[in-house]
């Protein structure tokens, strides 16, 4: 009771002080969410480094967001439990050792474990990170301390590549884990220092050991499955056929637990609101898409246009200048226009851009024709994710808002990873079947050979840069499809926000992320 007493005994933060929090705790959830994206430029270095396939690498990115969507429901208990505030600085330093590890490894498996772990350890800051800001600032700026997290929340995707491309390509791979180390690691202390003895209030908290079991297990066997299904020749493979056998009963019986289970970790039952069903499955496939988007074009650039990773980097990250600038507006027309009109608007608008892509995009395409899509990319980015969060919440009972958030950031992250993989092998079996129809396609190939072989060309160099030439525009061809696929999800994703009733009011957007 001692602790307690002292808990309630301490003036709330104030002035210089409160700011200072506010800067710290918002640092943290910028750091957790830059985690998500400045690896997806550095993929082809670390497999490179690791000595292993690019499509491989891509598991430095799954594995994190993997992690990182499990411990989501987590986070309830764990504020309750142990304190959101305590939660929260153990998690920041913890981001920051494990990060140490992750620039340390020397292995692919070693550098799998530490990722896993850096999710374990970054998912409960999102949530607590918005959680806190709004418990220290006062009722009259709530609106202030959603956005210092909002804008924390949205730089973070965007800085990611291109912090990641200049690391990568200046100071090595290891670099972009180590650069976080001391910066989490001092923030989490001064956090520390400044929050000892503020308001941490605790409850008895049950887990639902179970649910949680059962969650890691359908989880962690489709992923890995989606992961490995193209390196085994999918459902062919035993080992395939046993992960989606595994995955398929995990799945069926965490439902069942779930829907059964007094204290469920997920709680199930906010799908019976029709509105909450729309909004979150509009979140989980537009996102997947659009994440999807970010992964497969700085590994379009570097393996076939030759980019560095800085300069991919920039290509990718371009689209912040004007989801910052249009964030504030994008707010005030959520009060002033119907929100479902604006989450379509905006996810159309990202699949007319992946059009653009399909349209324009070229093995001779230059830097500047591939900027004006990427930058009006952030536009709509905004109009998509500021408001579809709010939506669901406004779509459930207000005691039911917590678990609604929760679940619809697992969604979300979720798709995340499970898109990442997906458009992995999509992308390597369009290169291996282009590449097919193009050599089945070519009638005049030997006399394009015989053409260099005259000019004084060997036979084995000028077979090379045939094959080079070919091998270039399968890629490029593969590409597009890649594109045209991730529109056509898009297009299905804005066809789902209208099973949303129209809200009845303003919507808070505070949980948009």
């Amino acid at each position: 009771m001692k602790a307690f007493a002292s808990a309630r005994e301490a003036p709330p933060l104030t002035g210089l002080k409160l700011y200072a929090a506010a800067i710290l705790i918002g640092l943290g959830n910028f750091l957790v969410v830059l985690d998500t994206t400045i690896a997806n430029v550095s993929v082809n270095t670390i497999a490179g480094a690791l000595g292993v396939s690019a499509s491989q690498g891509t598991w430095v990115i799954t594995s994190y967001a993997v992690a990182e969507a499990i411990t989501v429901p987590l986070t309830g208990f764990l504020a309750r439990k142990y304190g959101a505030q305590n939660t929260f600085i153990v998690c920041y330093l913890a981001f920051a050792a494990i990060s140490l590890l992750c620039g340390l490894s020397g292995s692919l498996g070693m550098l799998l474990g530490m990722r896993v772990l850096l999710g374990l350890f970054g998912g409960p800051i999102m949530p607590l990170s918005q959680m806190l800001l709004l418990r220290i600032f006062p009722k009259e700026k709530a609106t202030l301390a959603t956005v210092i997290w909002a804008m924390t929340t949205l730089i973070g995707p965007v800085a990611g590549p291109i912090l990641g491309g200049i690391i990568c390509d200046n100071y090595g791979w290891e670099w972009i884990f180590f650069i976080k180390v001391p910066v989490a690691a001092a923030a989490g202390i001064a956090l520390f220092i400044l929050m000892r003895g503020q308001a941490d209030p605790k409850f008895k908290a049950i887990i639902d050991k179970v649910g949680l079991a059962l969650l890691v297990v359908w989880v962690g066997a489709l992923q890995i499955m989606l992961d490995e299904g193209r390196n085994h020749d999918w459902f062919a493979s035993h080992e395939i056929r046993t992960l989606a056998v595994v995955a398929a009963i995990g799945f069926v019986a965490f439902l069942i637990w779930e829907l059964t289970e007094k204290n469920p970790i997920v709680n199930l039952r906010v799908f019976r609101h029709r509105g909450f069903v729309g909004a979150a499955t509009t979140y989980s496939v537009g996102f997947g898409a659009f994440f999807a988007s970010i992964v497969i074009l700085p590994l379009w650039l570097q393996a076939n246009m030759g980019y560095t990773a800085t300069w991919a980097g920039y290509a990718t990250g371009i689209m912040g200048i004007l989801a910052v600038l249009c964030a504030p507006l994008v707010g005030k027309a959520v009060d002033k226009f119907d929100p479902r009109l604006i989450v379509f608007t905006g996810i159309v608008g990202l699949a007319a851009i992946m059009v653009w892509r399909m349209l324009t995009f070229s093995n001779d395409v230059t830097f500047l024709q591939m900027a004006w899509p990427t930058l009006l990319t952030g536009t709509f980015m905004v109009m998509f994710f500021v408001p579809v969060t709010g939506l669901a919440m406004a779509s459930v009972e207000p005691h039911e808002q917590a678990d609604a958030a929760g679940l619809s950031n697992f969604m979300r992250t979720l798709a995340g990873a499970f898109a990442t993989s997906l458009i992995q092998s999509g992308w390597s079996n369009a290169i291996r079947t282009n590449n097919t129809e193009l050599t089945g396609a070519m009638q005049h190939g030997d006399a394009a050979m015989g053409a260099m072989v005259q000019q004084g060309m060997p036979a084995d160099s000028a077979r090379t840069m045939l094959s080079y030439v070919v091998e270039g525009q399968s890629v490029m061809l593969a590409t597009l499809n890649m594109f045209g696929v991730i529109a056509v999800c898009l297009g299905v994703a804005a066809t789902l926000i209208w099973l949303v009733p129209k809200p009845k009011g303003p919507i808070d957007t505070s949980g948009a992320h």
